[in-house]
């Protein structure tokens, strides 16, 4: 009769090995220990998911979705005029987009701006930051079925504390309006009609 050895100390290292490896990819650093015998009912042994001052733990997995930048809408009405934008104009599909920066401090264009109108494109932000926050299409939306041009426009930044995350467009009547809403913005008058 032969013996192997050596083979139930390779298996046994293979076994480790890949109870290792799930440790690493389990929350706190490994399996959740299974009760022992002496474990009463009732009580638990996995490691509890609140920080010590009762608010959930860093690692603590939610099920709700980080909110969109442009999930709440900038507020209407006059602002502080404080921005940081970058703007991209593109005027086709196939066109070289045009960009340029956008930097306003109380209504007023600071030196760093590279906007074509950035005076006229701040105290628009001012007197309304809200035209940096188009509503969306919706199903409830009536909108004249007319085409302004390929345009798109697309801005980013902060506005007054607030992220923008915008995309304007001249697909119908709506997104026209949007667009010229926010022309001193967009650096184009393309839209207007």
């Amino acid at each position: 009769m032969r013996t192997q050895s050596g083979r139930p100390a390779l298996v046994l290292t293979a076994i480790l090995m890949a109870v290792a490896g799930l440790a690493a990819c389990t929350p706190n650093g490994g399996p959740t220990p299974s009760p022992s015998p002496s474990t009463t009912a009732g009580t638990s042994s996995t490691p509890s998911q609140t920080a010590p001052s009762g608010s959930p733990s860093p690692d603590t997995e939610t099920t709700s979705p980080a909110p969109s930048p442009s999930a709440v809408p900038l507020p209407s009405g006059p602002g502080q005029g404080n921005a940081e934008l970058a703007i991209m104009i593109k005027p086709s599909e196939t066109a070289t987009a045009s960009n340029f920066t956008l930097v306003c401090q109380n209504g007023i264009p600071a030196a760093e701006s590279q906007h074509p109108s950035a005076a006229a494109a701040c105290i628009a932000i001012k007197n309304n930051p809200s035209i940096l926050s188009p509503v969306p299409a919706g199903k409830d939306r009536v909108c004249t079925q007319q085409y302004g041009g390929p345009q798109v426009a697309t801005v980013t930044g902060v506005v007054d504390g607030h992220p923008v995350q915008a995309t304007f467009t001249l697909k119908d009547g709506c997104e026209i309006a949007a667009w010229n809403a926010a022309k001193d913005v967009l650096g184009s008058s393309a839209g207007a009609s």
